[in-house]
């Protein structure tokens, strides 16, 4: 699907790592190029052509990420370094402001990196205790298991839309209703499902939401938080500078602007921003519709195939997503992923960012692909074909 757009794509790599970041299609790389060769100039500080033209791009792409999202207003987008930088601010900014001392969070222990270790760090910050949903034995995020951990003394629920490991992709809108009803914040993390799927933050009623550029066809660098209008305005910054103030004084007296400038402090990454722009509008182009059909396609296809090598366990069938855990016997992780590299396929191998999955899966350390819009069963194909003759691993490694 696509392929012409992708640069990459025109050597022999096949590339099956979408869940740590996408490939670029030449609209964004175009997008990039025309900043810094065209019109290169601050945002929001100049009173000259290309500064008001980055301006309206740079504005233009909140708009754009609102509709994408369907929040209910452009200032409840604001502009971050990533998915790990919006989940901070949530966690440091507005749950350090209004949770306090025995106040509990949940999580699972599918959750990434950045959606575990915020909430570690604040419980041993201002003591509120975090605690982790049960999964089921497919390691997916029951409604029923949610319910049952829910108590007075919970306050804040964070999960992923998808895990980048299982692939559960859980159940937001049944969830949101829920957590709205007991009114307990919700927070998503949608680094591995909004350049996947459809999300529509006022329909499954969620309070903050955080998303990654690089995993949706944009630029590395960029991210948005999205958070409910009364909920930012309870939000403490957590930096300071420029652009983010009307006045200060010497004598200390502060003013900081409105939603969402005070969030935005100090030369933000506007190439990234303008990049964000043009792979929004890819995606738009493209439907996230037929986007979750071709990766489904895709999955079902790598799946019945994979189980046919008798040496090759895949853990996680039931998942719903389109990234696979896979292991070959008596092989580290990091052997076949340098194997499949000696034929130019791209698979990560490791825990993933999710550490915590060891406790559940029993196993430390896994091979990952994850499909995107411009894979192929071709290249599934290719996969195939080597992992077949895996035997020979160890002289390829050595």
């Amino acid at each position: 699907m696509n392929r012409e757009d992708f640069p990459m794509l025109q050597s022999d790599i096949i590339y099956f790592d979408n869940s740590a970041t996408t490939l670029k299609p030449k609209q964004v790389l175009n997008e990039i190029t025309n900043y810094y060769t065209k019109y290169t100039s601050n945002a929001h500080r100049g009173d000259y052509k290309t500064s008001l033209k980055v301006d309206m791009l740079y504005e233009e792409t909140r708009s754009l990420m609102k509709e994408y999202i369907n929040a209910e207003k452009e200032k409840e987008i604001i502009f971050t370094s990533g998915a790990t930088n919006s989940l901070n601010i949530v966690a440091f900014g507005f749950a350090k402001e209004n949770l306090k001392k025995g106040d509990e969070v949940l999580i699972t222990k599918t959750e990434h990196a950045s959606n575990v270790l915020p909430w570690l760090e604040l419980e041993k910050e201002i003591g509120i205790k975090v605690r982790y949903i049960p999964l089921d034995e497919n390691l997916k995020l029951t409604i029923q298991n949610l319910k049952n951990s829910l108590t007075k003394k919970v306050k804040l629920v964070s999960i992923a839309h998808v895990t980048n490991t299982i692939g559960d992709v859980r159940d937001l809108e049944e969830i949101g209703k829920i957590l709205k009803e007991l009114g307990i914040y919700f927070v998503v993390d949608a680094a591995q499902s909004a350049g996947h799927r459809k999300i529509d933050v006022q329909k499954m009623n969620i309070d903050f939401l955080a998303l990654s550029g690089h995993k949706m066809l944009g630029p590395t660098g960029i991210g948005v938080l999205y958070g409910k209008e009364k909920l930012l305005e309870k939000t403490k910054p957590l930096n300071y500078g420029g652009g983010m103030n009307n006045f200060f004084e010497s004598d200390g007296r502060v003013e900081y602007k409105e939603l969402p400038t005070r969030f935005e402090a100090g030369t933000q990454n506007i190439e990234g921003v303008l990049g964000l722009n043009a792979a929004i509008k890819y995606l738009n182009k493209i439907g996230l519709e037929n986007i979750e059909k071709h990766e489904q396609e895709l999955k079902r296809y790598l799946l019945g195939n994979l189980e046919k090598i008798d040496n090759v366990k895949v853990l996680n069938k039931k998942g719903e997503a389109a990234n696979i855990l896979f292991n070959i016997d008596g092989v580290f992780p990091q052997d076949t992923a340098v194997y499949l590299d000696h034929y130019n396929i791209c698979v990560r191998a490791g825990n993933h960012c999710a550490k915590l999955l060891k406790d559940e899966l029993g196993i430390k350390n896994t091979c990952r692909i994850s499909l995107y819009l411009y894979n192929t069963k071709d290249e599934i194909d290719k996969l195939i074909e080597v992992l077949k003759n895996s035997k020979n691993i160890f002289e390829v490694v050595i």
